[in-house]
């Protein structure tokens, strides 16, 4: 069993290719190559953590369109709330649904929220911060990693993967003084 890590899938969503820019020509064509991928990785008992805006927009006000989708795609899935997660989306059965929420994925700690954060418990220990939201307008830092679709290729991403990219990323500008060290 493997944890898989995405954010802002925007299912059904036409208008986010043009505001991210994304290289589809429709909603449609978009679905089905997020779900391809997501099919060609993630295993039937494999958690796929979606942090914030499962779907969006037109086509995914489509009847069915949302719960048709949800149930094609792979592993034990869990929701992250986000912006746009309405009813529709909220309601389906997910095996977990949060407005934040902590993982432990081998030997590391997630701290899963829709939006990027400048501190969590476990900052100064270690975890990292997992959020969307942003799209490809930010990478994030070296311990707040943005896992959207817009920067993982349209792939779900895993720890190892995570934080081979944290190492990559900038400190936060702001860490010292949010997070200062102090002795208790």
């Amino acid at each position: 069993m493997a944890h898989w890590y995405t954010a802002d899938p925007h299912f059904g969503h036409d208008n986010i290719i043009k505001f991210c820019k994304r290289p589809f020509r429709s909603a449609n064509e978009m679905d089905a190559i997020i779900r391809a991928n997501y099919l060609g990785c993630i295993g039937p008992h494999d958690d796929l953590w979606i942090i914030g805006d499962f779907s969006f927009g037109r086509t995914s006000s489509k009847e069915g369109y949302v719960e048709k989708l949800f149930h094609s795609l792979p592993g034990r899935k869990h929701l992250v709330l986000g912006n746009h997660d309405g009813e529709r989306v909220v309601g389906l059965p997910w095996a977990s649904v949060h407005d934040l929420v902590e993982v432990r994925d081998a030997d590391h700690r997630f701290v899963l929220c829709h939006y990027p954060m400048i501190t969590w418990n476990g900052a100064r220990r270690g975890a990292i911060q997992l959020f969307g939201h942003v799209h490809q307008n930010w990478q994030g830092t070296s311990n707040s990693v943005n896992v959207g679709v817009d920067v993982w290729g349209f792939m779900p991403t895993r720890a190892q993967d995570i934080v081979k990219r944290a190492k990559t990323l900038p400190v936060n500008a702001y860490w010292d003084k949010v997070e200062p060290r102090t002795e208790l």
